[in-house]
């Protein structure tokens, strides 16, 4: 499935858990779904979800200040809290919460103001919908009770309930289609059902009926979505057509009180060139507090990462995927005319870089942000085989503290050599 153009050129975007679990400071749907707290507990937090210092475009505005070229939004996590004024049901955020408001709506617009694509996550699922546990997966064994969330027990199954919700499940989904236009849809909650029993083909008939122009996640059970999305961890070998590596900025999705464990800004650099330096986008989740702030050690890395790539800007965008795995030791990226070739240094080199198997000429090796020249050399190699280039770094005054990029300007369009063991 081709996918909209703007995705792949990205590079970065902001994922947002904005929820009722944020008033506790609980994990998002799973603290009751794992007996950590009463279901009824957990809905008591819509009584103390005010929203009272939301402001859609200060979150635009640091989002554009990080870099990222779009977001997504829990429109509703698997407790079933809508955070839109949704027809379906009265549980959401403008009708169950002293909030009264629209967040989404309010997203959506500022998102827009600042020329910052759409995003909004829908969870499939719905541990709170009267419905939803009304049938259980073809392959599940009968002697295995699961979770009365998310099943029935076996002999307990009511298919006309599951058609209740799967009514249910449109109406909400087709809500955010036509009210909203999304340019990309974040499902989860698919791994509960059979994609015969979500009737996956219907759902993405529907979305190509009411926004043809929509790129879908691959969390769509059956293979519908338009790309990957590995979670916490950067594949290491990248997949091989579109995908999105969805982090955490701490090891929470949400707001956790308790949550102090960020990721550096060196890490989180680290973790953005590799990711694009295999062909991904970076989805990296902020938990704003109940009242719609975003915790202040987010903020910070989110501006100091969006300082990082403004330095290095050529390095970031209008590039593609970089050097194949054993070429170079780090993260690289190539220039969309693959005439240029930049090279991520995460620790401090020892007096030189190298690359291995590059077939072209460098013309010219630079230190990207810091204007210096470097001196390089070809060193070996025999016949088709290309050797070494070394790239002299003799002082380490133009090095930048998080992450070093070299541009290597090629005397034509990159081209490497795969070397072939013989047997």
């Amino acid at each position: 499935m081709a996918i909209q153009p703007w995705f792949d050129e990205a590079k970065l975007g902001i994922f947002i858990h904005y929820g009722v679990y944020a008033v506790n400071g609980i994990a998002e749907s799973w603290s009751f779904f794992n007996g950590r707290i009463s279901h009824d507990d957990y809905l008591k937090q819509l009584d103390g979800f005010t929203a009272a210092k939301f402001d859609a475009d200060a979150w635009a505005d640091l989002f554009e200040a990080a870099g990222a070229r779009y977001a997504v939004l829990t429109t509703k996590h698997h407790d079933g809290v809508a955070l839109y004024d949704t027809a379906a049901n009265d549980l959401s955020t403008v009708k169950a919460t002293p909030a009264r408001r629209d967040i989404v709506s309010e997203y959506v617009d500022a998102l827009r103001r600042h020329d910052l694509k759409v995003g909004l996550y829908f969870s499939h699922l719905d541990w709170t919908h009267p419905n939803y546990a009304s049938v259980r997966p073809a392959q599940m064994p009968v002697d295995e009770r699961g979770n009365p969330f998310a099943v029935p027990a076996a002999g307990e199954e009511d298919p006309a309930r599951w058609e209740c919700f799967l009514t249910f499940h449109r109406a909400q989904l087709t809500e955010l289609l036509e009210r909203f236009g999304p340019d990309l849809l974040w499902f989860d909650g698919d791994w509960e059902r059979d994609p015969e029993q979500w009737r996956m083909d219907e759902v993405r008939e529907l979305i190509m009926r009411i926004t043809p122009q929509a790129v879908i996640n691959g969390r769509m059970n059956g293979g519908f979505g338009d790309y990957a999305t590995p979670e916490q961890g950067v594949p290491i070998e990248p997949p091989a057509g579109p995908w999105e590596l969805c982090l955490t900025i701490n090891d929470s999705w949400g707001f956790q009180h308790a949550d102090d464990n960020y990721k550096s800004i060196r890490q989180l650099v680290r973790i953005f060139a590799e990711t694009i330096g295999g062909g991904g986008n970076l989805l990296l989740d902020v938990g704003p507090r109940e009242d719609g702030t975003i915790p202040g050690p987010q903020v910070e890395r989110l501006r100091e990462l969006g300082d990082w790539i403004r330095r290095h800007e050529p390095a970031i965008y209008d590039t593609g995927r970089g050097l194949p795995l054993g070429h170079f030791y780090g993260a690289s990226t190539v220039s969309t005319d693959r005439r240029r070739l930049y090279l991520f240094c995460f620790d401090r080199p020892n007096e030189y870089v190298v690359v291995r198997g590059l077939k072209n000429q460098v013309l010219k090796a630079t230190i990207l942000g810091g204007g210096v020249d470097l001196q390089h050399r070809r060193v070996g190699g025999l016949g088709e085989v290309p050797g070494w280039e070394y790239l002299s770094v003799a002082s380490d005054t133009a090095l930048d503290r998080d992450c070093t990029v070299i541009e290597l300007e090629l005397d034509g369009e990159l081209d490497v050599y795969r070397q072939h063991t013989r047997d």
